[in-house]
């Protein structure tokens, strides 16, 4: 049996038709168990918010969550030396909504306002994100067999029925982020 091995590429463009907001909130305090308290406190005030622009309070999603001691340098003696100030929270979340840049202008503005402060950012996305990876991967499929079919040809050799294929691209994520991190 003889046998070629290709890969085939796709190309897609895909205009995003979901908004997403990325938020951040940060919080330090002496005590644990306050971290844990304010970091709450700041969530359900953060949903809250979101709550008076329509968004179910389950809308908000985690993405990450975690506290970590924090320490400051100072010297002493000519000796420079570590003292604790407390633990930090950072609550890592994330809103969708169907694009809707009227809304979106009022939503960033009221977390530009909000007193909690949070760090925010846009990202855009696909509401079908299945749909549009099996497009990609049909296209992916024919430019393959387009180009064992050149193989063959130049092979002088008879293109037979596919053997296997592999297809373990790992994860897609189409999002789009207009302004990204460095």
């Amino acid at each position: 049996m003889k046998s070629i091995r290709v890969t085939g590429k796709g190309l897609i463009r895909v205009h995003p038709d979901m908004t997403r907001i990325l938020i951040t909130l940060e919080g330090l305090y002496p005590e644990y168990g306050k971290t844990l308290k304010h970091s709450s406190k700041d969530t359900e005030a953060m949903r809250d918010l979101l709550a008076s622009f329509g968004f179910e309070r389950s809308d908000l999603k985690t993405l990450s969550f975690g506290v970590e001691t924090e320490y400051e340098s100072y010297k002493e003696k000519g000796v420079y030396r570590q003292r604790f100030i407390g633990y930090r929270y950072s609550h890592r979340m994330k809103v969708e909504f169907e694009s809707d840049n009227q809304r979106l202008g009022k939503i960033l503005y009221a977390l530009a306002v909000c007193p909690l402060h949070p760090e925010f950012r846009l990202a855009y996305t696909v509401k079908d994100p299945e749909a549009v990876k099996n497009e990609l991967w049909g296209k992916a499929v024919r430019d393959a067999v387009a180009k064992a079919g050149v193989l063959s040809d130049a092979a002088g050799v008879k293109l037979g029925e596919i053997q296997s294929m592999d297809y373990s691209w790992g994860q897609i994520d189409f999002e789009f982020r207009p302004m990204r991190e460095p």
